[in-house]
């Protein structure tokens, strides 16, 4: 299991922002209104790529804050599919699920040909990133389990898809055993969830056609400030 954990320095500024799904200009915008400092890390929750008309552009922008701010990435169940089906040489599955968009913005239909600078970019994202208060992961973790049983007791691809956190009995602010607030995205919500020890912030970029969602969130911590901006990528019908 990889984390990828760059220091925590006093009264550092984490910014964690929620599913881009190929929505470069939408993640600039929202960038300008973060005003992000040298000081300050960024916290990517993964599905950068897939659904949205540019996949291949938010990868070379990703990569562009990698090398300038600091950054840590999250593995997605996005990118999750992609690396699976190149494993399996069966696309399939990833193409059902928003792949074609990938490959379209490559000019490709070979997921294989995607470039390499891009594929090691993708796979060398974490499942999870961790600080004193808070953990990060793309989908979310048991709420039955401490976050030290997750880590210790889930196979990480876990942490990408789960959801049991937002069923009914499970948001209710008591019922959670997390002894950390848990910050996720991979669930599209109209409003942002913000409680004690969950905070989720997908509100659905890349679905202009639903309303109440179509944006693009970012929660800064610690104070749970929350910035968004409406989805610039996408022409609506």
């Amino acid at each position: 299991m990889t984390t990828d954990n760059p220091p925590i320095q006093a009264q550092q500024r984490i910014i964690a922002i929620g599913d881009i799904h190929g929505c470069p200009h939408t993640l600039d915008a929202l960038l300008r209104k973060i005003s992000p400092q040298q000081e300050d890390l960024l916290v990517f929750l993964g599905d950068y790529i897939d659904r949205g008309p540019s996949t291949r552009e938010t990868i070379d922008r990703l990569i562009e804050l990698r090398d300038t701010m600091q950054c840590c990435f999250i593995m997605g169940n996005h990118e999750q599919m992609l690396i699976d089906s190149l494993e399996r040489a069966d696309p399939s599955v990833w193409l059902d699920n928003g792949g074609t968009a990938t490959l379209a913005s490559y000019n490709l239909e070979d997921p294989s040909q995607i470039p390499a600078r891009h594929l090691d970019f993708i796979r060398s994202c974490s499942y999870f990133h961790e600080t004193p208060e808070f953990i990060f992961v793309h989908g979310g973790l048991d709420p039955e389990m401490t976050v030290r049983d997750n880590l210790a007791f889930l196979q990480p691809q876990a942490y990408c898809w789960m959801r049991r956190h937002l069923e009914p009995q499970f948001l209710q602010q008591s019922s959670k055993r997390w002894e950390k607030t848990v910050v996720c995205a991979h669930t599209p919500t109209e409003e942002v969830i913000l409680h004690e020890r969950l905070i989720s912030i997908d509100t659905g970029c890349v679905y202009t056609n639903r309303i109440g969602l179509g944006k693009l969130t970012a929660v800064v911590l610690p104070e749970r400030h929350i910035l968004q901006e409406e989805n610039l990528d996408i022409e609506s019908a």
